[in-house]
């Protein structure tokens, strides 16, 4: 039988080749699994091939001892050579077996590896399974597994098109043979390792209704993946033709992590814009048997599960719906033009702490991390997710009290030294943060942080007995920037942990670094357009536009639940009762920072200038700067789909049209402790604005001016889309 040794790609100069092409996607590699890593500690990158990302690691956590793992002792070697660091070393093992004793390390980082361990193992699917259940044992209990890797679709059928016009020669050669006829190679050569009878899969070619220049193939979903994700890779064809990428499903992949005792704290598929842009966008199309476009496969998906001590819950299950418990009150209010608005809200005051502290000449917040959030269980069967990501239940968030009757300085201070055990003295000085509306359309909640500069400690501190159920997670020190790079990818769901790292940065004069989401580039200037300083958006007149109604919108609504943390046996260990609002629509939001150049180049941003109640509740004025969002579709899961809607949308209420759009980071829940929705940022760039729309005129502000008048921006979406993008556009250097 083949072994991993059946991967020597050759030559040095295709070691070279192979090495280069794995090291250009490694700042995704980081930053994806920043937010999970620990600071110090133990690391095991396997399969670490080139050695870049476990060198980028242990230059970037200096007390972190990175071991990067590789069958090849030609890896090994090379890398061994090429990157030294005090904290830094490379082993030959097989990530398969046993490389470590029993709880030797913290983290595991396997990317890009499992599926060697299953296709150099007789394809066998439940190699995968046997290798992280041997990593498993290899953690520490609170350590966690980051699996990045390419997984299968899921079964069916679908229609895939592929250029029949982009070869150089007639018949099958690889380096000259077209798209479509590569794939017809490819069906009689894939999983080349079993004998010729039993390699390829079946496929039937379709004629009617093709574009001219393309070919449609009719096959299963994952043979169409496992081509569409190599098809490029024709220098290393012999090799990839071998390895069969699609060994498990996103289900499946979970449910085995969970049975192994480990808890989800991520999962969810990447999508390299790059890749995106340059290798699927005009080069392939996946269509269902009735004609609907999909989106085009995931170019990753990231898997992130926490090793727990035995007896402590891995799920957090939505069970029974239960009477109202009258904690969240829902009301109804009307504004002066007679339409009326659903809000809810709930008892007290929400203060998001966050400890701070530099070291080394890097900036670090404490938060908790895996802290259970129940009511992101929740599933709406007529309202699927945007995207395939998976919500989970456990998140990293700030530390967060409710101040009741205590003033603001000493509920801190409470909270610290008896929840996270710091000592008074330890607390070296306060100030007032950011205070915003996490959702404001939906929720009355008003935000205010507190910064608290704390003596340098990496605190790991287990709270006890805060959420009700067995555990609460940890306190732990997280480096600032990293939160931010893993919010671009899609690594942190939380937007409130991410907005105050970038309150606190850039009131430390610091620089939030590069952007590593999707690049946005705007056109050169455009036509002159009227822009608004920050001056005339403070001197707007002041309005209070609602007045309390009886009569209900019916748009929200405020449902009970009991919720069950179970084991890995599927053991209930606590119960738990939540309220939480729910939309009668789609838990999906759209949120757009809707951009242009002025004539003199000026990155500006659009915003409506809108009226809420959570707003006038609070401050007794209702304006309030949006920028334009909505609830999508109940019936809209695919990102294509979620692009159309946002062009269409800005065609007829604003009258601008969509020149380019693009990712604005990673998706985030807005108020996880209250409600499920989840939030899909996007930039666009305006072109041909109509100045004849009579519906919600957009004015434009130069969006530099905007993120340093940043008490401006009470919107919770407006907020984190301002701040995305200036730091996409490089506008917010230290």
């Amino acid at each position: 039988m083949a072994d991993y040794r059946d991967q020597n790609r050759g030559a040095g100069s295709d070691y070279d080749r192979y090495l280069a092409g794995m090291d250009a996607s490694m700042q995704q590699k980081v930053a994806l699994t920043a937010a999970h890593l620990l600071c110090e500690g133990r690391l095991a990158d396997m399969g670490m091939g080139s050695g870049s990302g476990s060198f980028a690691l242990a230059s970037l956590y200096p007390a972190l001892q990175v071991i990067g793992v590789d069958i090849d002792p030609e890896m090994v070697r090379r890398a061994s050579e090429r990157y030294q660091r005090p904290n830094l070393r490379f082993v030959e093992g097989d990530i398969g077996k046993r490389c470590f004793a029993d709880g030797e390390v913290d983290a595991i980082l396997d990317s890009s590896v499992l599926h060697h361990v299953t296709s150099y193992g007789g394809y066998d699917r439940d190699a995968a399974a046997r290798a992280m259940a041997v990593q498993s044992e290899q953690l520490a209990p609170g350590g966690v597994l980051v699996v990045r890797d390419f997984l299968d679709p899921g079964p069916g059928e679908v229609l895939l098109d592929l250029r029949d016009d982009d070869g150089r020669g007639a018949g099958d050669d690889v380096a000259t043979c077209s798209t479509a006829q590569l794939f017809e190679r490819f069906a009689r050569e894939f999983r080349r390792l079993l004998p010729e009878a039993e390699r390829g899969f079946a496929y039937a070619r379709v004629t009617e209704g093709v574009p001219e220049g393309w070919a449609r193939f009719r096959c299963q979903h994952r043979h169409a993946v496992e081509m569409v994700l190599r098809k490029d890779y024709r220098d290393s064809w012999d090799v990839e033709v071998q390895e069969e990428y699609t060994y498990a499903t996103q289900a499946e992949m979970v449910a085995v992590l969970r049975r192994l005792g480990m808890r989800i704290l991520a999962s969810t598929p990447i999508h390299n814009p790059w890749i995106e842009r340059h290798r699927f966008s005009g080069k392939i199309a996946l269509w269902s048997l009735d004609g609907e476009r999909l989106d085009d496969p995931a170019t990753n998906y990231v898997v992130v599960a926490q090793k727990v001590a035995a007896g402590e819950g891995v799920l957090l299950e939505e069970a029974t719906a239960i009477p109202a418990i009258d904690y969240v009150v829902l009301e109804s209010y009307r504004r002066d033009d007679g339409a009326i608005v659903d809000l809810a809200r709930r008892p007290g005051q929400t203060l998001d702490v966050i400890p701070w502290f530099e070291q080394d000449g890097a900036l670090f917040v404490l938060a908790r991390r895996g802290y259970p959030r129940p009511i992101l269980a929740h599933r709406d069967p007529g309202s699927p997710l945007v995207g395939g990501a998976e919500p989970v239940t456990y998140v990293s968030e700030p530390l967060v009290v409710m101040q009741s009757d205590k003033p603001m300085g000493q509920t801190v201070e409470e909270m610290l030294v008896d929840e996270v055990g710091l000592d008074a003295r330890e607390l070296l000085g306060f100030a007032a943060g950011a205070a915003y509306f996490p959702s404001p359309g939906a929720v009355q909640e008003q935000v205010r942080s507190v910064f608290v500069e704390v003596a340098p400690t990496h605190v790991r501190v287990p709270l006890q007995n805060l959420s009700g159920f067995r555990s609460s997670g940890v306190v732990r020190a997280m480096e600032a920037g990293q939160i931010l790079r893993a919010a671009q990818v899609g690594g942190l769901p939380d937007a409130r942990l991410e907005l105050n790292v970038y309150e606190l940065m850039l009131r430390r004069g610091r620089d939030p670094g590069a952007w590593i989401g999707e690049a946005i580039a705007l056109a050169e200037p455009q036509e002159s357009v009227t822009s608004m300083t920050v001056a005339e958006l403070r001197a707007a007149p002041r309005r209070r536009r609602f007045r309390p109604s009886a009569e209900g919108a019916g748009f929200l609504r405020v449902q009970a639940a009991e919720f069950f943390e179970l084991d890995a046996q599927g053991n209930v260990l606590s119960r738990q009762e939540r309220e939480m609002v729910l939309p009668k629509t789609s838990l999906n939001t759209v949120a757009v920072a809707v951009l242009r150049r002025d004539e003199a180049g000026v990155p500006l941003m659009a915003l409506e200038d809108d009226d809420r109640p959570a707003s006038q509740c609070h401050d007794g004025h209702s304006e309030i700067l949006t920028t334009p969002a909505w609830r999508l579709p109940s019936t809209l899961s695919t990102r294509r789909g979620l692009r159309d809607f946002v062009r269409e949308r800005l065609r007829g209420e604003h009258g601008v049209e969509v020149r380019e759009i693009w990712s604005l980071g990673g998706r985030y829940h807005p108020a996880p402790g209250l409600t499920p929705e989840v939030v899909h940022p996007v930039a666009v760039e305006a072109s041909n604005v109509s100045t004849g729309v009579a519906m919600g005129s957009l004015s434009w502000v130069p969006l530099v001016d905007l993120c340093e008048a940043r008490d401006l921006l009470v919107d919770g979406h407006t907020r984190i889309v301002a701040l995305r993008a200036a730091h996409a556009l490089g506008l917010l250097g230290g």
